[in-house]
């Protein structure tokens, strides 16, 4: 105990203490025969002989009540009841967001490639360029193109006239049906080169497949191009394909959740600078097998991009946002670990706490989410974790747990 609240409460026990330590001293000084003035007698000698032995008994009888003293109190210590704040769990709709790094690409994102050989002869699109669908990019030289059209189509004049000369002369009986058939079929012959010569002529014109922006050019003009090569890349970015991989665990509980409550799901993405991009996204596919390497499956979210703010190729994180209706909350500071396990006191109806394991299902800022172990009729400690004991009964403020949620300033201690 502390000395002073001893002397408080003992005030007689304190008295006889000081006079015994003052006794001592003059005791002491005379045994060791120093001079002290004026009381240097044969009488005072005598006096303070009789005084010791006093002194002795005196003494052993302060010794032996504080002795007694603590050792009463040590047997039964004092129960000292402690205010704390208490609170109990609320129910709430909490939003739970599951976060994954990601690869951004284009719907669509191709090589534009040469379907001919020849001098690359110009070159209409600028990188970076965005183009319609039909729309002339680049020009491969077509004189030996041209060249075959020509004749092919010349061939194909010369073979028409002929099966008109022959179907003439079939009417008049000169010559049979065979000739007149055979001719039909020369026709169509001479009718299908000439077509194809004209669609290598029209490999010769690169046009865009479909609306996109151009990248990088490959090839400058006159620049010998052989059948294959790659030009530039194409990208449709209207809209963007998001890939992310998902474990397990997380994909089983997306697909438990996805039929019962869908609408209820946001799926949004962060970009690089930090920054949340605007349109929203939907769950486009996922993937037919899990990687086993690293026990993940991919998915893939679909994001709208009217502004062409996206590009094939960044990065960023997708956001999973799912409204977990009637969700156990409790504040972070309400609860302690220990061994790695997360626990709460609980306030019975005796006023007694006791010490309760509870699941955490997801962290939040100031809050829990609580999986097992609580309920919203159970009483929790929040203040004055560290100042009661399991099996202690306590006195307690309540406070209601909307107030304490809107209120939370500070994580868990």
């Amino acid at each position: 105990m502390n000395p002073i609240k001893f002397a408080v409460r003992r005030p007689v026990t304190t008295l006889m203490l000081v006079a015994a330590l003052s006794s001592g001293v003059v005791f002491g000084l005379y045994k060791l025969r120093v001079d002290i003035p004026k009381l240097n007698t044969t009488k005072i000698y005598t006096h303070l002989d009789y005084l010791s032995v006093h002194v002795t008994r005196m003494k052993g009888q302060i010794a032996g009540q504080l002795e007694s003293y603590f050792h009463e109190h040590e047997e039964q210590p004092h129960e000292e009841h402690h205010k704390v704040l208490v609170t109990r769990p609320q129910a709430k709709a909490v939003v739970l967001t599951q976060e994954y790094v990601c690869q951004i690409h284009s719907q669509r994102h191709i090589d534009v490639r040469a379907l001919e050989n020849g001098y690359l002869e110009s070159i209409s699109v600028k990188e970076g360029q965005a183009v319609k669908k039909g729309d002339l990019m680049f020009k491969i030289v077509p004189v030996l193109y041209q060249a075959r059209l020509n004749a092919e189509n010349a061939e194909a004049q010369l073979a028409q006239l002929e099966y008109k000369n022959t179907k003439k002369l079939f009417e008049k009986n000169v010559v049979s049906q065979n000739e007149v058939a055979l001719l039909q079929a020369k026709l169509s012959k001479a009718q299908a080169k000439a077509e194809l010569a004209g669609a290598e002529l029209n490999f010769t014109n690169i046009r865009a497949p479909f609306d996109g922006i151009v990248d990088r050019l490959q090839e400058q003009i006159g620049s010998l191009i052989k059948e294959g090569d790659s030009l530039t890349t194409l990208s449709d970015n209207s809209l963007m394909w998001v890939y992310f991989n998902v474990p397990e665990a997380q994909y089983l509980e997306y697909m438990a959740v996805m039929g019962k409550h869908e609408g209820d799901q946001k799926i949004e993405l962060v970009l690089a600078d930090g920054n949340k991009f605007k349109q929203t996204g939907k769950i486009g596919a996922i993937e037919a097998k899990f990687n086993n390497e690293t026990g993940n499956i991919p998915f893939r979210a679909d994001f709208p991009n009217p502004d062409r703010l996206l590009r094939h190729g960044q990065t960023g994180t997708v956001l999973i946002n799912r409204v977990l209706k009637n969700a156990i909350v409790i504040p972070q500071r309400a609860t302690f670990t220990t061994l790695d396990k997360r626990y709460v006191y609980v306030v019975d109806k005796d006023d007694v706490v006791h010490q309760r394991e509870i699941d955490v299902l997801k962290e939040k800022e100031d809050i829990f989410v609580i999986k097992n172990g609580l309920d919203v009729g159970d009483q929790i400690v929040l203040e004055g974790i560290l100042q009661v004991r399991d099996g202690e009964k306590v006195d307690f403020e309540f406070r209601q747990p909307e107030l304490v949620i809107a209120s939370l300033k500070n994580r868990a201690e």
